[in-house]
């Protein structure tokens, strides 16, 4: 039985990125078509099978301990720039300036789309929803030097808009135009406050 529901969502991408070189600069290139591959993008930052453990996971790991990648590509949702562009007073928000990989337009609430959903390109290409990516500083300083005295802002406003990080369950193809589909896990939601099976109630 699929454990995997196609839904009727869908999400067009307006936009590719690649970052080279995250120490030079957290601003992505634009590009209009990508291959993608299982160890991501190749000559992405944060392409590989592996990648040291940050910050995000530091409750199950060390700093710098080498853990399975999922974090091989950031995608951000149109809508979701745009309320963070208009709560911090901007005409914009550019997904480059975020370090990017993909803009998809057209999913709702975007950034809380449940853990292992799937987004599925044309040809069968498949990334795995992760989880939720959190606001940091990184894109706070390159916002900053777009616009001076904006950049401490972005923290506030991107909350619960950040979109979410992605890994590659199927080679292939992305281009910009591409629509991706919209898979969820078929399962109810985690009821951990409910008693234990046997327990009594």
């Amino acid at each position: 039985m699929p454990a995997l529901m196609p839904t009727d969502f869908s999400g067009r991408i307006t936009w590719l990125g690649r970052v080279a070189d995250r120490e030079a600069t957290l601003e992505a290139e634009p590009l209009q078509e990508v291959a993608v591959g299982f160890a991501g993008v190749a000559g992405e930052e944060h392409g590989g099978l592996t990648r040291p453990s940050c910050s995000r996971v530091l409750s199950q790991h060390p700093r710098n301990t080498v853990i399975r990648n999922v974090r091989q590509f950031s995608i951000v949702s149109a809508e979701e720039l745009g309320l963070i562009a208009t709560q911090m007073g901007l005409e914009r928000i550019e997904p480059a300036w975020l370090g990017a990989s993909i803009l998809v337009e057209g999913l709702p609430d975007f950034t809380h789309l449940p853990p292992s959903s799937r987004l599925q390109g044309p040809d069968g290409v498949t990334l795995v929803v992760d989880m939720e990516n959190r606001p940091c500083h990184l894109p706070a300083k390159v916002i900053e030097g777009v616009h001076p005295g904006f950049g401490k802002a972005f923290k506030a406003a991107a909350k619960g808009r950040r979109g979410v990080t992605a890994w590659v369950e199927r080679e292939g193809r992305l281009s910009v135009g591409d629509g991706l589909r919209l898979h969820i896990p078929d399962q109810r939601a985690w009821q951990g406050d409910l008693p234990l099976f046997g327990e009594a109630g």
